[in-house]
């Protein structure tokens, strides 16, 4: 059942002059010392989310520094990727929960799973709740397994997290965005470890894009390159607002007739909810030209979104609940001035005034980005000051290290 996810290859010298020979030379020390070990990473999904943008150019790197190191994901019917979905969202707080029925088919596809773990791992690191109950089947698969939350878990649905909890709690380690993520039932369980995402500068998503190539590939999409742009990246999603970016950009509209709005978002095979939201996005935009809506069957991929995020005037993330926001930190690390949604992993990354500005309504949305929009000299200064925050704290470098420093505390 589960499936080998192919990769490329990637060298850890390439990030030198981007985060400095200091961390590349603890990483080398760190990695000396688990030269070898067998690290089997498991997700849900090989696209359309963050998890799988960061295991995309974490496992290579990790096998750069010596480990063999491999990702799998599992498979499951749609009815289980919509009990998945139902369980992702009510952990986040949605009051609606799974039924007797979908818990039943969340057991049986983490059992059929973990039975096709094959061959005996050092480590065996779990991504969210999908998989979860995979260990307690498979527990002698791996010398220590450790659960990876990528989501907010502040303040979960009361049922999902209690049955939650006791699968979790089972893991050697468990390694979350931030503290405040943590439920109060993992109190007193070891091995609680706080740990950010990072974002990979090197890749097609994120690499330097001369300004030319950012206007010609927009161009191409119908997006006037001379008028001023507000991009969102993210899924189409409730917790994403979507709706609230288009309400905003209408009040900035009546000060700013020019702006333009794009709306970018990839669908993945795990969210069958995104396709019925995605349509409502459509419908809220009622057929404004100026209102750019995208997604990955669009031939939006990859370097698309980068020309997207480096060509937009204002990068905002409005989400009304966060785990991270990966977006977010791409934007910063492109320079450009970012309003973001008050809330989760995101006031971690900009810091209200200095690298752009955090909101909690369309309204204060729209009056951030038209301060922006009609004063280039503030949008450049909150890009460069955005960018280093994200250099410093935010690039995969640094939590390869974290990682290599965790694994350096089990007994392997």
């Amino acid at each position: 059942m589960l499936q080998e996810v192919a990769l490329g290859t990637k060298s850890l010298a390439d990030y030198t002059h981007l985060v400095g020979r200091g961390l590349v030379e603890e990483i080398r020390e760190l990695a000396g010392e688990l030269e070898g070990k067998r690290v089997l990473h498991i997700s849900a999904t090989a696209f359309g989310g963050g998890v799988s943008e960061i295991l995309y150019t974490l496992v290579p790197l990790m096998r750069d520094a010596g480990l063999d190191t491999h990702w799998q994901v599992i498979m499951g019917r749609e009815e289980f990727y919509n009990a998945t979905k139902l369980l992702h969202n009510s952990l986040q707080g949605d009051p609606a929960t799974l039924t007797a029925e979908q818990w039943e088919l969340y057991d049986h596809y983490n059992e059929v799973n973990a039975k096709s773990i094959e061959d005996e791992w050092d480590v065996i690191i779990v991504h969210d709740p999908q998989p979860a109950g995979m260990r307690r089947i498979a527990e002698d698969q791996a010398k220590a397994w450790i659960w990876r939350c990528h989501i907010d878990l502040s303040e979960p649905n009361p049922e999902p997290i209690a049955r939650l909890l006791p699968l979790i709690t089972e893991y050697d380690m468990s390694v979350w965005h931030m503290q405040q993520y943590v439920p109060a039932g993992m109190d007193g369980h070891g091995g609680v470890h706080i740990v950010p995402p990072a974002i990979d500068p090197l890749s097609p998503k994120n690499m330097a894009f001369a300004p030319d190539d950012a206007s010609f590939v927009c161009d191409q999409f119908g997006i006037d390159v001379d008028r001023p742009l507000i991009c969102q990246v993210s899924r189409f999603d409730p917790w994403k607002d979507p709706m609230g970016v288009i309400d905003a950009y209408r009040i900035v509209t009546e000060e700013v007739p020019e702006v333009q709005l794009a709306l970018v978002g990839s669908m993945a095979t795990d969210d069958p909810e995104g396709w019925e939201f995605f349509q409502s996005t459509i419908q809220h935009a009622d057929s404004d030209p100026d209102i750019n809506i995208f997604n990955n069957l669009n031939n939006v991929g990859a370097i698309e979104v980068n020309a997207f995020q480096s060509q937009s005037d204002v990068a905002m993330q409005k989400s009304t609940r966060e785990g991270f926001g990966l977006t977010v930190t791409e934007a910063l690390w492109k320079g450009r001035p970012t309003i973001g949604g008050d809330v989760g992993g995101i006031p971690l990354q900009i810091v209200d005034g200095e690298g752009g500005f955090l909101v909690s309504s369309p309204e204060q949305a729209a009056q951030r980005s038209i301060e922006i929009l009609t004063d280039p000299e503030l949008g450049r200064k909150l890009g460069r000051a955005g960018k280093e925050r994200a250099r410093e704290r935010f690039l995969t470098p640094r939590l390869l290290r974290d990682w290599l420093r965790m694994f350096g505390e089990l007994d392997l």
